[in-house]
């Protein structure tokens, strides 16, 4: 709902604890250089939760002279920066600056990655102790409504106040910590207004106890605190889920690699050791380190990273090789042309990082409604308390109004308004077989007026199936089978007989070319056209493998990625919807214009890398069009980030899932026309959430101003607005909108070879 600023810990003591830690020498061996003169290093920034914060610290580094770049990046928690050192000041103050913002930073050694989440913990243990602290004083509070004489009036408020006093100090620190800083550095958030409401009521209830008043609002802060837990706890969980991509995406890169010594030896170095002309050796199995070429070797290498086709790449001397793809089988002698952070798979996480800064500047609608709440609200509390002051000349009086006026307008009503919707949508999402990552995707879902579909693994399977053969008699069919039994070759899988049938005399893989073997004399080979002496066929839009006996070609087979059996009536669906959709592909321009073709895909683009799909989002963007990106592959990862959107099937990568706001845990595409469906019905409902609590405040607030409500009132009023919103909110889940289903279309059985 608001900022989640640092703790009370992370404001006041800050420039000593921050500082401890750093001096020169430590920044300036954390860094890199970037050999013009410049030098980049990341800082982990823990206490970042929101787009507020990364703002703030982005724009007091950028004051610094030295400071050419700065960029917060939310999924991580962290600060990438690029100064020239030859510039004003030392590295130290770029700590210095990050303090001054209200935020610690700490070298990325210091980083627990494995941390849990403290901060949900600390949540729930709060909530849980204001709920069992608001059901006991309320019991007291029952027996001093029923009419309890003066001296047990005054016990029970004693006793009210020995439970309320430490569960508001400890309950309420998440809204303390948040509004001692937001005010520490001349900000206004949510829950300075909040704060204010809770500890006035608790310092009245204490004053009237300890001079014997009738009434005493201990039930009303506690209260208070419990409703308002309850919706930053939700807040948190949504949040929270939008975290990951980014660090998966850098895990995938190794440790470091074998470095090959002039005189033959070879010694372990670490990956940000790596410099370019150094010989690295890449065994089977193993991921490139970094951007180079084949110096000796040859191999098929996975470059789904950059295409996000399944199928391997054959590469051999001089090959191009990019860091992150892996080397699948045969041992490879590279010589490296860049360094780690200049990688392929480095440019890949710059590309996440940028994306999702440019997405962080989108406002929720509850951080819109935050901007102008709080200041609205100190006002009215101010006026009220000095409007009554000066009329009746009763400050104590004026000071009861004026608290009563903090609490009616305490904005719990505001705070459950969207995180209740958004965690009853998930629910509901999460039984037709969707996952939702994050609460601000579901508004952004429901602003959509386009769809871009990656290919592979998406709108396919991503796995090739064997579709026939395009030469060839049945015995060749057999033989083939027979030869793939032998091969690791996803062709080959596809192609493979269940049963040995013959028995080859001597029979061998040849890495990144195919299957040799000899029967009954001759000799038998399965593999690439030059490999099997056979001409490439071309222009189809089909994968070949070829067999050839004693150097002569004989047959051909025909491999495809098969289509889902329910893509074609989606599409149908979403046009009817009226969305406008867009295919982009790594793959070959056949291969993808004959699955546009098939499911009627007029605007498709091929042999697109990652920033090619990315620089076609963006440019949708910028003309203004929200778009809904549907993909599953590690190259898909920037572009799903980048998109208003994005949604991933259950097959996709980690990295792609994690980059995704939806995952469809069902690994079926149907279910998208619902969750558009959904989205829009969860916007009604936020909106009308926000109805329902501007109507109370409508309401309630003349009347406490006036002085006809009592802080206890204002606190009944408070949870009863909260209850309609909750009520409303779960309107979304009774209302059971038939499940949205399109119309399946069953792939095609394996066709039987040609004769």
């Amino acid at each position: 709902m608001s900022c989640c600023a640092p703790g009370i810990e992370a404001a006041s003591e800050l420039a000593e604890k921050g500082q401890h830690h750093f001096d020169n020498e430590s920044l300036i061996a954390a860094s890199i250089d970037l050999k013009d003169g410049r030098r980049q290093v990341e800082l982990a920034v823990p206490e970042v939760h929101c787009a507020a914060c990364m703002r703030s610290i982005e724009t007091e580094l950028k004051k610094h002279a030295m400071v050419e770049f700065a960029r917060v990046n939310l999924s991580t928690k962290r600060v990438k920066i690029i100064w020239r050192p030859e510039g004003d000041g030392q590295p130290t103050d770029l700590v210095e600056a990050i303090n001054r913002a209200g935020y610690r930073a700490m070298l990325l050694e210091g980083e627990d990655e494995k941390a849990k989440d403290k901060t949900f913990a600390q949540l729930a243990l709060a909530l849980g102790v204001a709920g069992f602290a608001a059901m006991n004083i309320m019991l007291f509070s029952i027996s001093i409504w029923s009419g309890a004489d003066a001296s047990t009036r005054d016990l029970f408020h004693w006793i009210s106040a020995l439970i309320a006093i430490p569960t508001v100090a400890f309950s309420g620190q998440p809204f303390f910590r948040s509004a001692f800083a937001a005010v520490r550095h001349g900000r206004l958030n949510m829950d300075v207004p909040i704060s204010l409401a809770v500890i006035l009521a608790l310092g009245m209830s204490i004053y009237e106890t300890a001079n014997s008043g009738e009434h005493a609002y201990f039930d009303a802060s506690v209260t208070l605190l419990f409703f308002l837990l309850i919706g930053r706890t939700l807040d948190h969980l949504m949040r929270e889920r939008a975290r990951s991509a980014v660090r998966n995406l850098a895990s995938l890169a190794p440790r470091g690699a074998l470095q090959r010594l002039e005189n033959g030896e070879h010694q372990y170095i670490k990956l940000n050791q790596i410099e370019p002309g150094m010989m690295l050796d890449i065994a089977v199995g193993e991921r490139i380190p970094v951007d180079g070429l084949v110096v000796t070797g040859e191999s098929d290498v996975d470059l789904s990273l950059v295409t996000g086709e399944s199928a391997p790449e054959h590469v051999g001397k001089g090959a191009t090789l990019l860091g992150g793809a892996t080397n699948l089988s045969g041992a490879l002698t590279m010589q490296a042309q860049k360094p780690a952070h200049e990688s392929f798979l480095a440019r890949m996480v710059e590309m996440m990082e940028a994306a999702e800064g440019s997405r962080a500047g989108y406002k929720r609608i509850a951080d819109r409604a935050a901007e102008i709440y709080a200041p609205a609200v100190h006002l009215l509390a101010l006026f009220t308390f000095l409007g009554w002051g000066l009329y009746d000349g009763n400050w104590h009086h004026a000071m009861v109004t004026a608290i009563a006026v903090l609490i009616i307008t305490c904005p719990c009503a505001l705070a459950l308004a969207v995180p209740i919707v958004h965690v009853v949508a998930a629910g509901r999402l999460f039984e037709q077989g969707l996952m939702m990552r994050d609460g601000a995707a579901l508004e952004r879902l429901a602003e959509i007026d386009g769809v871009v579909f990656d290919k592979t693994g998406t709108l396919t399977v991503g796995k090739p199936q064997f579709v026939g053969q395009a030469t060839g008699t049945d015995s060749a069919l057999k033989m083939a089978q027979q030869l793939a039994r032998h091969s690791q070759h996803p062709f080959s899988k596809a192609l493979a007989a269940k049963k040995a049938e013959i028995e080859f005399e001597q029979i061998k893989e040849i890495a990144g070319h195919g299957v040799e073997a000899i029967a009954d004399g001759a000799v038998w080979r399965l593999g690439r056209a030059n490999f099997a002496g056979a001409d490439e066929i071309e222009g189809s839009g089909l994968s070949h493998v070829y067999l050839s006996k004693d150097g002569k070609a004989v047959a051909a087979f025909e491999f495809e990625d098969q289509m889902r059996g329910e893509v074609p009536g989606l599409v149908s669906k979403l046009k009817a919807m009226g969305m406008g959709l867009q295919l982009l592909s790594g793959d070959r321009q056949a291969a993808v214009k004959r699955l546009a073709d098939n499911v009627g895909i007029d605007d498709y683009r091929a042999g697109l890398i990652p920033q090619e799909k990315l620089d076609v989002l963006n440019a949708h963007a910028d003309a203004g069009q929200k778009i809904l990106m549907v993909g599953d592959g590690i190259n898909d990862a920037p572009a799903l980030r980048a998109a208003h959107v994005s949604m991933a099937p259950s097959s996709a990568a980690d990295v792609g899932r994690n980059a995704a706001d939806f995952v469809l845990t069902r690994d079926r595409l149907d279910d998208i026309p619902f969750a558009m469906n959904m989205a829009k019905r969860a916007a009604r409902a936020v909106k009308q959430n926000f109805g329902l609590a501007l109507s109370y405040n409508a309401v309630a607030i003349p009347l406490a101003v006036l002085g006809y409500a009592t802080p206890l009132v204002a606190s009944i009023a408070m949870s009863t607005s909260s209850v309609l919103v909750t009520l409303n909110a779960l309107r979304l889940r009774l209302d059971k909108s038939p499940t949205v289903k399109v119309k399946m279309i069953e792939p095609d059985p394996k066709p039987v070879a040609a004769e």
